[in-house]
C-alpha cells in the first residue's frame, strides 16, 4: 500500500514517517464506497476509520517498531461542538440535545512514548513527527481496538449511537467546505 500511496501523493521513494502521515492526512474526508483501507486509497478519500486503517497497515509493514494501535473514542457532540470543530454543515445535523459518536484514531510508539496520530481531516497544522496531534473529536472514553477493529467500532456504535441521528451528521462532515479543525468517523 505504501507504493500506491507514494505514487498518488507524490512522495519520494524513501519517504519519512512524517511524510507518510501527512500524505494520508491530505486525503479528502468522505466515505469511500469500499469502506476499507484499500477503498480509501483507491478512491483517494476516507473517514477516520478508513484513513487510520490505511495508516496503521502501512506503519505495521514499513515501521513495525512504531507498534501502531487503533483506538476508538466514544464521545458526545453538541451543536456548538460540531460548529467549532467541523463547521456549519455538520452542526446543522446535530440535534439540540447532541449525539453520541465513535471516532477512530491511532497511537504509535516513538522513543518509548505513545503518540496520538489523527489524520481524519486534511486541515490543521502538519504533524511535527514527534508529538501527539490534537484529536478531531471532543473528550470521551477510549477503547483500544483488538484484532478486529471494524467489528470493535461497529459494536461501540451499536451500543452508543443512534444511526438515524448519526448518519446525517456524517453526511454533514463530508460537505465540500473544509472543517475549521477536527473531524471523525
Amino acid at each position: 500500500m505504501l507504493t500506491s500511496l507514494a505514487a498518488r501523493a507524490g512522495l519520494p521513494e524513501n519517504a519519512s514517517l512524517a511524510e507518510v502521515v501527512e500524505a494520508v492526512r491530505s486525503m479528502p474526508y468522505g466515505r469511500p464506497r469500499d469502506r476499507s483501507a484499500r477503498g480509501a486509497l483507491a478512491e483517494w478519500r476516507g473517514t477516520c476509520s478508513t484513513k487510520h486503517a490505511l495508516l496503521a497497515a502501512i506503519l505495521a509493514e514499513h515501521w513495525p517498531h512504531t507498534r501502531p494501535q487503533l483506538v476508538h473514542r466514544v464521545y458526545r457532540c453538541t451543536p456548538d461542538d460540531a460548529s467549532r470543530r467541523f463547521g456549519p454543515a455538520a452542526a446543522t445535523a446535530v440535534p439540540e440535545e447532541g449525539l453520541w459518536d465513535v471516532h477512530r484514531y491511532l497511537t504509535i510508539d516513538l522513543n518509548g512514548n505513545r503518540v496520538v496520530i489523527d489524520v481524519t481531516f486534511p486541515s490543521g497544522p502538519a504533524w511535527d513527527g514527534a508529538t501527539s496531534m490534537p484529536l478531531a473529536c471532543g473528550p470521551g472514553t477510549d477503547h483500544p481496538s483488538g484484532p478486529g477493529p471494524d467489528a470493535d467500532k461497529r459494536a461501540l456504535e451499536a451500543a452508543h449511537c443512534d444511526p438515524a441521528v448519526r448518519e446525517p451528521f456524517i453526511a454533514g462532515l463530508s460537505e465540500p467546505a473544509t472543517p475549521p479543525r477536527g473531524g471523525l468517523v
